[in-house]
């Protein structure tokens, strides 16, 4: 089942008698170990983008206090002190074994609710519900079975309930549940800080704690006026949930999405105009993918670039935004207009530190009243871009995105590109980066 026919399923069937989330543990740096055995048992930080901060840690690099998003230039000799094994971020390998992730699961449940990269809701009915403990358990194993990626499974009779319950797990056996109204959550409830409840914010918490509520049993006890005052209608629909009435409904509740951004910050500063059309060319690509995936057309787009904010010469922050003659999701129209933005940002003589694009105006592909003026020889054209993003998609779907590029995205090496000097093998999505075995004769 596609993803669009799962929320439809999700939006007209009653709610599940159980939930279950499943959470891959360390998330990136089990990635980075799925294909280096050395690394098992040795401290894994994984960092952002130009290979700025840490974002993810092993729970070996957790236990040696490494911070979640302190820079990595700080603790470098630290890093090294302590045989820390140090990565960039390796989206293409991420992305694809969370796709290995989650279809797994659909070989065991009909319905997997992806929250994150490394998260999915499942509902639980039935038989299903009748035997969710071993539902859980099969779920673990299978997935560690079939991907080699370690999941913390949770239960709970909402998705608040479940998701703490995945939580304990991954202090515990990797499996747990949490029923309302028992004694065990009302201990698990009564052990949790208030700050660690799904949907509890830092700010939220500080509100709760001046007003001793300190747990999540005491946010479950408290009284539902106070806490809507305090927290709007989210925090009393948390509340609820620890209670164990369902009220949260990520799929169904989700808004209809308006923009799409891609932006990003270079791995040097550049002064050319043609380099900050390479970056953008590919930005845009890489929007226009997420368009066409998600079934949508954008009817504008801001073009963005400006220069840092720390550096020692002069500040410049410019965007122009670009209507688009039709709603469209090919990258070709998306380029074009993407380059006439920048033509009207672009000053000379400013050291570029970021840019990026904004789509905006999104609707559903092809429900916006098609134009009376549109020649024949116009919606060939429009098909015929149709039918080559469509080839465009799967063959990158197939040989890994990047195997058919444009050529307005410029040289893979060119010194705008981010940093990744840490970036291990794209293991599952490029052929010549595929893992080689030798054998000795």
């Amino acid at each position: 089942m596609d993803r669009a026919s799962q929320i439809s399923s999700m939006r007209n069937r009653a709610r599940p008698a159980l939930w279950a989330l499943v959470d891959c543990n360390n998330f990136y740096a089990s990635c980075e170990r799925l294909f280096r055995p050395d690394l098992i048992g040795r401290p894994v930080v994984v960092l952002s983008n130009n290979d700025g901060c840490i974002v993810a840690r092993s729970n070996e690099a957790k236990s040696l206090g490494i911070k979640m998003g302190e820079p990595e230039f700080k603790v470098r000799a630290f890093l090294k002190q302590h045989n820390v094994a140090v990565f960039s971020s390796n989206y293409a390998l991420y992305g694809d074994i969370s796709a290995k992730v989650m279809t797994t699961m659909e070989s065991l449940v009909p319905i997997v609710d992806q929250y994150s990269i490394d998260e999915a809701f499942v509902p639980l009915d039935g038989t299903l519900a009748a035997s969710a403990d071993e539902v859980a358990v099969t779920l673990r194993e299978r997935v560690r079975k079939w991907t080699g990626i370690i999941v913390s499974v949770g239960v709970g009779t909402t998705r608040t309930l479940a998701k703490l319950a995945s939580e304990i797990g991954k202090k515990g056996s990797g499996v747990c549940r949490v029923d309302a109204g028992t004694a065990v959550a009302d201990a698990i409830l009564a052990d949790t800080p208030v700050g660690e409840v799904w949907g509890v914010g830092r700010r939220s918490a500080e509100k709760l704690i001046l007003r001793n509520i300190r747990t999540a049993r005491d946010l479950r006890d408290a009284d539902s006026g106070m806490i809507k005052q305090l927290l709007s209608i989210t925090g009393m629909q948390t509340q609820l949930e620890l209670r164990g009435i369902q009220c949260v409904d990520q799929t169904a509740a989700s808004p209809a999405r308006r923009t799409m951004v891609s932006s990003r910050s270079f791995g040097k500063k550049v002064t050319e105009k043609e380099y900050l059309a390479e970056a953008l060319a590919l930005y845009v690509t890489q929007a226009g993918e997420r368009l066409r995936k998600e079934k949508l057309e954008a009817g504008g787009i801001a073009v963005h670039i400006r220069t840092s904010r720390h550096g020692d010469g002069p500040f410049y922050d410019k965007t122009v935004e670009v209507a688009l003659p039709h709603p469209t999701a090919d990258t070709q129209e998306l380029i074009r207009a993407t380059r006439t933005g920048l033509e009207s940002a672009f000053q000379s003589g400013y050291f570029y530190a970021k840019a990026g694009v904004m789509l905006f105006d999104l609707a559903p592909a092809g429900r916006r009243q098609a134009s009376l003026f549109d020649s024949p020889e116009q919606n060939a054209s429009k098909q015929h871009g149709k039918k080559l993003m469509t080839a465009l998609d799967s063959i990158n779907r197939k040989f890994g995105r990047g195997a058919l590029r444009f050529g307005a995205e410029g040289k893979t090496d060119a010194p705008w590109h981010m940093q990744h000097t840490k970036r291990s093998s794209r293991w599952t999505t490029m052929w010549d980066e595929l893992p080689k075995i030798s054998a000795a004769g």
